[in-house]
């Protein structure tokens, strides 16, 4: 008789089986790849089995409370990859069901059996009752070493053919139960520093992962302006998926602590709120934008996503930073996304980017940055630089970027604006929104600059095609924005005041959308309705020229000409003190009927290549009255549209 050895405590489910001791998980006694917290988690469920096993109760036993850990995304991790080795699914569960905000239950049937952990040898005699042998009959019996042998190549064999079995089912299996994944969206992140202060830091890391996503052709990339209305919303992900339209969401948080960050993000199913894949990642602070990239670079894979060599090469070429220059650049990017209209953001956004800069010379998106804010305080802030020095500044800004890292998309659209409202240099505008396209695929301020400068251009199918690509990928207020600018390239009235009221609804404090839905109206012959929305841009512009331009021709249109002239008089006043554009004075003269006061303004402003022409001279109703005049047509021609 053989002797046995001491039993070990197996649960069996299904097709699966857990050894409790050697802590190995079998399906048809081919061990998975499961370990570590999910392992010791799915144990926890098996031996509750049918019964709930709370949040608290498994922080308890998996997670210390001295232990530092994003307990939320690490139990949600581990569940997720408990479910990819059983084959499981959060929407229709077969073993672990949760119960939301409470814990989870497993739900399949659970048996404990007794399994031997090593047997005697076996005698001859034994094999070959077991065969069905007559005892009396010779037995042939290989030598030890051989046989040995031999079961050792049959055992290998069996491995290696159950091992390939299972790596096919496995990649069939995940890849027909998860639909193709084309489009997805980066929720804000959620700040886990307990620090408040830290927001700025935490959804800069979320604009940065979005911008390095938006990198990778295959994905369509939802901008940071339209997921950014769901910080610390109780909306579920599959309704923010079907408002998005959207595959996938990817979720998560930051931690910072001192110089060390940590960003743990996962990613979901959207339509079914299946989890997909997650990880944490952390690193100093210094090496911020490596993690970031390969973030990017994870997420790119797991959907799926084809990478071409140059975007695989970007995304490993980042360089380390700075900490102490990485902090003011998040504050300037901060001020710059959310009021670019305004001067005092834009001057807050100038001076941070320029701090980042003295503090790492050779971070080229600190560069990029500060020539964004010259280039829209020049288009927004109220005079207080000229265009040439704006452009000059900027472009030295720009090509520092550049020559640091020419494969920006944000520099290159950067560029494409210079080179078009600054440079009237209309071929290198074109080239640059295409290549900053090309580089950032999902970018979507080159989307929306591209779109505008085809409208202006006079190229309105194609303008309209970029507008409904911008559209898939920004869904927020400055896709409104955008049309309202387009369509008043286009001199299409009727669609710009549609877009300017949607403009108005979503984002009622802006107010280049009370300015645009001001030009719809006038446009379509409703002058007082065009006045009260000129005068509420004026108000919440705190007085921009053009807008107070605007206003004043329509009350010498009206007839209401001592106010017209007492706005013309006051900007004339203040062009003393800062720089106001010739061209805003030619518009109230024109206004007025006084056309050749309005003549030698229009030639100041081409001789200073003022940027009003570059953006007006083409659309603007205001100088309608002008345009039959050859002086007017001489001037187009000089500023070199092409015809």
């Amino acid at each position: 008789m053989s002797a046995q050895a001491p039993a070990a405590r197996v649960l069996r489910f299904d097709t699966f089986e857990l050894d409790l001791r050697t802590g190995e998980l079998r399906k048809r006694g081919v061990k998975l790849r499961l370990q570590g917290q999910p392992l010791q988690l799915l144990t926890i469920l098996l031996e509750g089995a049918g019964n709930l096993v709370t949040r608290e109760e498994l922080r308890s036993q998996l997670w210390p409370a001295d232990i530092f850990v994003d307990f939320d995304h690490s139990l949600h991790n581990a569940i997720g990859r408990i479910r990819e080795a059983l084959g499981d699914s959060a929407e229709i569960p077969r073993y672990i069901e949760t119960l939301p905000r409470r814990g989870y239950r497993f739900i399949g049937r659970v048996e404990e059996v007794q399994a031997p952990w090593i047997s005697a040898p076996r005698t001859s005699a034994e094999n070959g009752a077991e065969n069905g042998n007559n005892a009396h009959e010779a037995v042939d019996v290989a030598p030890p070493t051989k046989r040995r042998a031999a079961l050792v190549v049959i055992l290998c064999s069996s491995v290696a053919i159950a091992l390939a079995a299972w790596a096919t089912w496995r990649h069939f299996y995940i890849k027909s139960a998860v639909p193709p994944i084309r489009s997805i969206a980066v929720l804000p992140l959620d700040n886990l520093s307990g620090d408040p202060s830290q927001e700025y830091f935490v959804d800069g890391m979320t604009d940065e992962l979005i911008t390095d996503l938006a990198k990778v052709g295959a994905l369509r990339v939802i901008s940071r302006t339209s997921v950014m209305r769901y910080k610390g919303t109780k909306k579920s992900l599959p309704e923010i998926a079907r408002e998005l339209k959207v595959d996938a969401i990817v979720e998560g948080s930051v931690v910072r602590l001192g110089k060390r960050v940590r960003i743990t993000a996962q990613l979901l199913h959207a339509p079914t709120d299946q989890h997909l894949w997650a990880e944490t990642y952390e690193r100093d602070l210094g090496d911020v934008l490596r993690l970031q990239s390969e973030v990017a670079q994870a997420i790119a894979q797991q959907v799926r996503a084809e990478l071409t060599a140059q975007q695989q090469v970007r995304f490993r070429s980042a360089r380390p930073v700075n900490p102490e220059a990485y902090e003011p650049y998040l504050r300037g990017r901060y001020y710059l996304s959310n009021q670019f209209t305004m001067a005092k953001p834009l001057n807050m956004a100038k001076g941070y980017f320029e701090e980042s800069i003295r503090k790492d010379p050779g971070f080229a998106l600190a560069y990029s940055g500060l020539a964004d804010s010259y280039t829209y305080l020049a288009l927004f802030g109220q005079g207080e630089l000229t265009p040439d020095r704006a452009y000059k500044l900027a472009k030295e800004a720009i090509n520092k970027a550049l020559e640091l890292d020419d494969s920006i998309g944000e520099a290159h659209d950067t560029l494409g604006l210079l080179s078009w409202r600054f440079g009237w240099d209309w071929g290198a505008a074109e080239r640059e929104f295409n290549q900053a396209i090309a580089l950032a695929p999902s970018y979507s301020c080159a989307h929306e600059d591209r779109a505008v400068y085809l409208s202006f251009m006079g190229r309105r199918a194609e303008a309209l095609a970029e507008i409904s690509k911008s559209n898939s990928i920004d869904l927020g207020p400055s896709s409104a924005m955008t049309e309202s600018a387009a369509y008043y390239q286009m001199r299409d009235y009727v669609n710009l005041l549609e877009a300017s009221r949607r403009g108005v609804v979503s984002n009622p404090n802006e107010w280049t959308e009370h300015y645009n839905l001001g030009v719809g109206y006038e446009g379509t012959g409703k002058l007082l309705e065009a006045i009260a929305e000129y005068q509420k841009a004026v108000e919440i512009s705190d007085g921009n020229q053009d807008v107070t331009a605007s206003l004043a021709h329509a009350y010498a249109v009206i007839g209401r000409r001592a106010q017209a002239e007492k706005i013309l008089h006051d900007l004339e006043r203040k062009s003393k003190s800062v720089h106001v554009s010739p061209y805003i004075i030619a518009t109230i003269y024109a206004g007025l009927g006084e056309k050749d006061t309005a003549f030698e303004f229009l030639e100041k402003a081409y001789q200073e290549r003022s940027l009003e022409i570059s953006w007006h001279v083409k659309a603007d109703l205001r100088i309608d009255n002008l345009r039959s005049d050859p002086r007017f047509q001489a001037l187009v021609r000089r500023v070199g549209f092409p015809q």
